[in-house]
């Protein structure tokens, strides 16, 4: 007697305890699934190397940068001092043409212009180019000329770059800064991967905790040589649906496709960019059934249909069939239904099903992804360094799930081998 009433109370303090680490389990969870796409869409590769305004500061940077350390050579100054001579010869032409077209047509200019033929020759005045040339290329190589000349560029490249600009919508981008109440992208970073590290510790040490209390109350009712009490066993009914819940509510795979980092030089400046999330998803049982639901094809919310039925439906109707077989209530033992959901819907039950495609899910993604970023690699060559990351893991909420399959599968041979006899 005094035995039973240890089993009943040690069973009932595990599914207390469980039921509070399952529910600590999914906050955590899903807090850490809402930081992780927040994360993903800052890191977004549309926010970065493919943003026009990600490539303004960096070119700014580049050509300012050489602006400042631009210096005449002697090559480009015999270059410069050509080209002088050159449009100095044409304006001097001009000058020369429009003052004889203005002293047309009047006696004063003609008066003017025979002054003009007299006393000032413009051949003489176009010997000297040579001279004015190298005073003027003097003038500009003085500090204070050459100062003045990069702060006119530095202005207009100021004023071109201000008329490029990116489109997209930064609504979602002001929206996560704000709540996390930060001012930059990089600081918001920083925050959320403290969180989401400390979150995910949490969460492996609560999904460790379910798994061996489930294993442990499990390994006791194999061992008890007699039949289950009724708090026995429904202490097994729910250590499976609290697995179940904790399997279904949060995410069983986060897929992630990134370029860790890419290093480039552009006019001896290396160009550098880290973090581009290509793609990311982060996705519960529920979350993909949302989805499917909510297309407009018809297929697809059949498709999420039959997913929850079988792989979320189809298990709690067995659990809750288990119970009713166990006492018995209203003549259950004998109803075809519910000795089907006990003991023969087994293969009708896709969470088992669930669980390969998942991990095959899985085993794919990695495959794609790690052979497309190999090609792209070798494809870029040695000037462009690129070092893409696949980050794509199975979370342990899949573990989870893939303990309450492994578990149910024994519910009924406990069931068939301790069930009471009834009187």
């Amino acid at each position: 007697m005094i035995m039973k009433r240890v089993h009943t109370i040690s069973s009932i303090v595990i599914i207390l305890l469980m039921v509070i680490l399952c529910q600590q389990l999914i906050g955590h969870a899903l807090a850490n699934q809402t930081d992780k796409i927040e994360y993903a869409e800052l890191s977004h590769v549309r926010h970065g190397l493919l943003s026009i305004n990600t490539w303004k500061k960096k070119i700014s940077i580049i050509v300012a940068d050489e602006i400042d350390r631009a210096a005449f050579s002697k090559e480009s100054e015999a270059e410069l001092q050509k080209s002088l001579e050159k449009q100095l010869n044409i304006l001097f032409d001009k000058i020369n043409l429009r003052i004889k077209k203005s002293n047309q047509g009047t006696f004063s200019g003609k008066v003017k212009q025979a002054f003009l033929n007299v006393f000032l020759s413009v051949e003489d005045i176009k010997k000297g180019i040579p001279e004015y040339a190298h005073a003027m290329i003097k003038e500009a190589k003085r500090p204070s000329s050459k100062d003045s000349v990069k702060n006119i560029i530095k202005e207009k490249l100021g004023e071109y770059m201000s008329e490029s600009f990116d489109t997209q919508d930064t609504l979602r981008i002001e929206s996560i800064l704000v709540r996390l109440g930060v001012s930059t992208i990089n600081q918001a970073k920083v925050k959320l991967t403290a969180e989401i590290e400390r979150r995910d510790r949490w969460i492996v040490f609560l999904s460790i905790a379910l798994v061996l209390l489930a294993a442990g109350i499990f390994l006791m009712a194999f061992l008890h040589k007699k039949t289950l009490s009724p708090a026995q066993y429904l202490s097994l009914v729910s250590v499976l649906f609290v697995l179940l819940i904790s399997g279904v509510f949060t995410p069983m795979i986060d897929m992630e496709a990134k370029i860790s980092q890419m290093t480039f030089v552009i006019f001896d400046h290396p160009v550098q960019f880290e973090n581009q999330v290509l793609f990311f998803q982060s996705k519960s049982i529920l979350d993909v059934f949302w989805i499917m639901i909510t297309n407009e094809s018809i297929a697809m919310k059949l498709v999420g249909v039959l997913l929850v039925l079988f792989s979320v439906i189809f298990p709690v109707t067995k659990l809750l069939s288990a119970v009713a077989y166990y006492y018995d209530y209203l003549a259950a033992r004998q109803n075809k239904w519910i000795n089907f959901f006990v003991f023969k819907s087994g293969k009708w039950s896709m969470a088992d099903v669930m669980v390969v495609a998942i991990f095959m899910a899985y085993i794919g993604f990695n495959g794609i992804i790690n052979g497309q970023f190999g090609k792209l690699t070798k494809a870029l060559g040695q000037d462009l360094v690129v070092v893409a990351t696949n980050g794509t893991s199975l979370r342990p909420s899949y573990y989870l799930f893939f303990t309450f399959v492994l578990l149910a599968m024994f519910l009924p041979s406990l069931l068939v081998a301790k069930k009471p006899v009834k009187s």
